[in-house]
């Protein structure tokens, strides 16, 4: 009889308060209970301040919590960071200038002690998998903001890690660029099965990439609801349907603290396609 596979995060009553008992203590998130399952990209949402960056660097193990639980793969946070089972990406690349394209993918692998020919052959691999193929011996200044992302993800994803943890890594983008990362990211996911925690501030982002949006309260951060998003296969289309907007009004409503509800007619789509969603 096969084992179920634990839950890729799985955090019970967790809260994280800075420089407790003194004057100036920041509550930043109160009793989070949060799971996420393997293959899932979820991503949290929430005011400025209010704790969704601090959970993914709890889930990271670069902070520790005051209080709760927090497993990663059916394990402690710091066992899964030992045993690398995470990549990171942020809103900037954080490329190295000197290094060529390839050799910053490589990089991770250098510290793992991977051989020459392995750290070549899957920078290679990874390359063509973010469709980077050709720009393997450009530098980092060579290339366009999203193709640099392209080439962080690739970074991040070198290792095999069996989650990626991502914060704002589209926020720098121009629309169109961004949108076009989402569905790399989309198409990357599907091809390698990495789960994916995914920090933003913009609404329809959250909607088009997620199964599920956790919206977060002000500080200090509790989750007020998840939203599922069972869109299906997402394309060009989908950000075009009725069912998108009404998901982009169901998480507005839940940061609103509303509720959401009820179908959206043709003049509701029409003014949230152009409304946009951004909480900055």
């Amino acid at each position: 009889m096969n084992t179920p596979e634990p839950a890729t995060v799985r955090a019970v009553a967790v809260s994280k308060i800075f420089n407790p008992d003194k004057a100036n203590q920041v509550d930043a998130l109160i009793d989070v209970d949060l799971t996420v399952e393997p293959g899932e990209l979820v991503s949290l949402i929430g005011p400025s301040g209010c704790g969704k960056s601090t959970l993914l660097r709890l889930i990271a193990n670069l902070i520790e919590p005051t209080s709760g639980e927090l497993a990663v793969n059916g394990k402690s946070a710091r066992q899964a960071r030992l045993d690398q089972d995470y990549g990171m990406a942020f809103q900037q690349a954080g490329l190295f200038e000197w290094r060529t394209v390839a050799r910053n993918i490589e990089l991770p692998l250098e510290l793992r002690k991977w051989s020459k020919a392995e750290r070549r052959a899957r920078a290679s691999e990874m390359l063509e998998l973010v469709k980077l193929g050709e720009f393997a011996n450009h530098h980092p200044w060579e290339l366009s903001g999203g193709m640099q992302q392209r080439v962080a993800i690739a970074r991040a994803l070198s290792f095999r890690p069996r989650m990626l943890l991502m914060d704002e890594p589209f926020g720098a983008l121009d629309e169109m660029t961004r949108e076009h990362m989402q569905a790399e990211l989309l198409r990357i996911c599907s091809e390698t099965g990495t789960t994916v925690v995914f920090v933003t501030h913009s609404i329809p982002e959250a909607v088009y990439l997620s199964n599920r949006v956790v919206v977060m309260s002000p500080r200090p951060g509790r989750i007020v609801r998840v939203v599922d998003v069972p869109l299906g296969r997402r394309d060009d289309d989908t950000r075009e349907s009725a069912e998108f907007f009404k998901k982009i009004t169901e998480v507005r409503e839940a940061l609103r603290g509303t509720e959401g509800g009820g179908d959206l007619g043709p003049a509701e789509v029409e003014r949230l396609r152009h409304a946009g969603g951004d909480l900055r």
